[in-house]
């Protein structure tokens, strides 16, 4: 499994708490290992984090390549979380700008741990 790291932004799929639906929204990400992390600036009010603490089992699309996982809020403070922060910011902060310090701060870190392919 190697996902295209360098891809804008991915495609996460969620089950709806309350509907049980597919819900998908278009996401920034980065990887380490068999591993994703996204960062919601909506922290736990945003829908699709509500979702993962629901159902924990997602989908994710990089280009044509589509994974499967599970979904978990990093937990604050721990190594895990200043490397999630690290690997956003620096993927998506422009060289030389500040524009997402704040974002990079404030937005709850989770991580997708992927399944293996069989």
């Amino acid at each position: 499994m190697a996902v295209d790291a360098a891809a804008s932004f991915c495609y996460l799929t969620t089950t709806g708490r309350r509907t049980g639906q597919p819900h998908t929204i278009e996401i920034w990400f980065a990887v380490q290992g068999g591993r994703l992390y996204l960062m919601s600036g909506g922290r736990e009010k945003a829908d699709w984090v509500r979702n993962i603490q629901t159902e924990s089992r997602v989908t994710v699309r990089v280009g044509d390549e589509e994974l499967v996982g599970h979904g978990r809020i990093v937990e604050p403070g721990a190594d895990e979380d200043a490397l999630a922060r690290r690997l956003l910011l620096s993927k998506y902060e422009p060289p030389g700008s500040d524009e997402l310090k704040s974002w990079g701060r404030s937005a709850l870190p989770v991580a997708i741990d992927l399944e293996e392919a069989p």
